[in-house]
């Protein structure tokens, strides 16, 4: 059996603790699919698959359990969604039509998308349709429970509401929402409970009274706070993760808690709360009403799956972190790849090797021992124009050389990173000389500059030319190394802002190799007694 120096570790030592009788392990995660399913929503289902890892690795029987709460009513109609889709508010999202036409449902929809992508980061759950499983009958008995504890469950809603509950507000109360069946919303008001399986409501669209047979007619469920304490007990969960507005006080955990052991008689499952994620490098924050939500796809166009479990992995649950679509994905790249250098050198600590093993798609998935780096990769992939051919003969000419495998899964990441969402870090040759720039050059600047074109112009050069080339132009042979560093660097600066108008750039040497040697020689010709070199 396998122990981890890791905060799921802590995690799984709880719930044994809770449930030491226990023959199986549930450990639950849901969603409701009332639009883009985030990265920030994964959070949820990817603690509880470690905790369920773990509990494997420490040989117990186990089941991860993922519920869509697609019985929940239809709230609002999101960015990217027709506004017609108004007269669809207080529907089950599972009867609301796919807005494209292409899945059965609304729900659907978003449940499919997040669904397919799951395989890839390792994740299988078991899935539960909250709108089949109450269809199914299958809560029926729980629902006529529930309803009749209400008064019970009503006085524990009371403890938490600031106000309380009045008697008369307890002996009105029900857990239950209804669809009309008249106009399928959940616009109704409860008016009786026969105590046995038929409740009198009123549709208040339509102001008329009907009877719904709670083991007939399958348009009844149970209230938020109701049902996930119910499922609990139903589904035999031992532990279930939330977000921050779920663990505060008096939030929906610690309801829940009261009414699985007051009125269901259960004791509650091992909970953690977690952080929010965020996201860098785009124009705003996360937000569904702005429909500039990140969805796990997109996430896995620039993060490779092993990097985005390793993310989650190596953060406390009640921590938050970014994603990055800035320069900041680059410094996570290299984390990672430095642990995973670690790990193949024998020098890496328990701790993060219990990270690495959790960030595994699987229990046979081995880490490449020599990856390129996602920040090299980003300096050298535009030069070869984003082709894997022209960047390996770039790389076999640097004397580099490096997995095959991770060039052929990283390129596609960084073009996607660069053309997408990093166009300013994108290296654009200038179309016509900087000559207001070189004149602002002293003269022996413009002298490095000179010796450099006249070089480039006699012969075609090897990669360690160009490298000898560029570094001994401005090189003081009476300084020493370090001090001749600074030179070098203005040198260089000084040929990033006459070719591309930065002060840096790709590698010189390698860009210079690269490039069309025309082009080059046309961006450092400031003789005005010699013709531009045409192309």
């Amino acid at each position: 059996m396998a122990r981890y120096t890791h905060w799921s570790q802590k995690v799984a030592d709880n719930i044994i603790n809770a449930f030491p009788d226990s023959e199986e392990y549930v450990c639950a995660a849901g969603i409701s699919p009332s639009g883009k399913v985030h990265i920030g929503n994964l959070r949820d289902l990817i603690t509880s698959e470690m905790v369920c890892r773990v509990l494997k690795d420490n040989g117990k029987k186990v089941k991860l359990l993922f519920s869509w709460d697609d019985f929940d009513r239809f709230r609002k109609v999101p960015s990217g969604v027709p506004e017609d889709f108004k007269k669809y508010i207080g529907m089950p999202l599972s009867e609301v039509p796919d807005p494209d036409g292409k899945y059965d449902s609304y729900a659907q929809k978003f449940e499919k998308e997040f669904e397919e992508q799951l395989p890839r980061i390792g994740i299988f759950p078991e899935f539960r349709y909250q709108s089949s499983e109450y269809k199914s009958g299958r809560y029926d008995d729980i629902i006529i429970y529930a309803l009749s504890k209400r008064n019970e469950i009503a006085r524990v809603l009371s403890k938490f509401k600031t106000q309380g509950m009045s008697n008369e507000q307890i002996e009105n109360y029900y857990p239950i929402s209804i669809y009309s069946r008249f106009t399928g919303k959940d616009n109704t008001k409860v008016l009786e409970f026969d105590g046995e399986s038929k409740v009198t409501y009123k549709c208040l669209d339509t102001e008329e009274i009907d009877v719904m047979d709670i083991r007939k007619d399958k348009r009844i469920k149970l209230s938020w706070r109701i049902d996930w304490p119910m499922r609990w007990k139903f589904e035999g969960v031992n532990f279930e993760p939330g977000g921050k507005d779920h663990a505060s006080p008096g939030g929906s955990y610690n309801m829940g808690k009261v009414i699985s052991q007051e009125i269901f008689g259960r004791q509650p499952p091992v909970f953690v709360g977690y952080e929010f994620i965020g996201i860098r490098g785009l124009s705003g924050k996360m937000s569904g009403s702005l429909g500039n939500l990140v969805t796990l796809r997109e996430i896995l166009e620039i993060y490779e799956p092993s990097l985005l479990r390793w993310l989650y992995a190596k953060i406390l649950p009640e921590k938050p972190f970014d994603f990055a679509f800035d320069s900041e994905i680059i410094r996570q790249y290299d984390e990672f790849d430095k642990d995973i250098l670690d790990l193949n050198s024998g020098k890496i600590d328990e701790s993060r090797l219990s990270v690495l093993e959790l960030s595994k798609l699987d229990k046979n998935y081995k880490f490449k021992k020599n990856q390129i780096q996602f920040r090299r990769l980003s300096g050298i992939a535009q030069l070869a124009d984003f082709n894997q051919k022209k960047l390996e003969i770039i790389l076999k000419e640097s004397k580099e050389s490096y997995d095959q495998s991770s060039i052929e899964f990283r390129l596609p990441m960084v073009k996607t990173w660069l053309t997408k969402y990093n166009e300013n870090k994108m290296f654009m040759l200038r179309d016509t000389s900087n000559e207001q720039y070189y004149n602002s050059l002293n003269e022996t600047e413009k002298n490095q500059v000179k010796k450099l074109r006249d070089n480039l112009e006699k012969s075609k050069m090897s990669l360690k030319e160009l490298e000898l080339l560029v570094y001994g132009i401005p090189k003081d042979k009476s300084l020493s190394i370090p001090e001749n560093k600074p030179i070098q660097r203005r040198f260089f600066e000084i040929l990033y802002q006459l070719f591309m108008n930065s002060d840096a750039g790709p590698r010189l040497p390698t860009f210079l190799w690269v490039t069309d040697r025309k082009k080059v020689l046309n961006l450092l010709n400031f003789d005005k007694n010699q013709n531009l070199i045409q192309f």
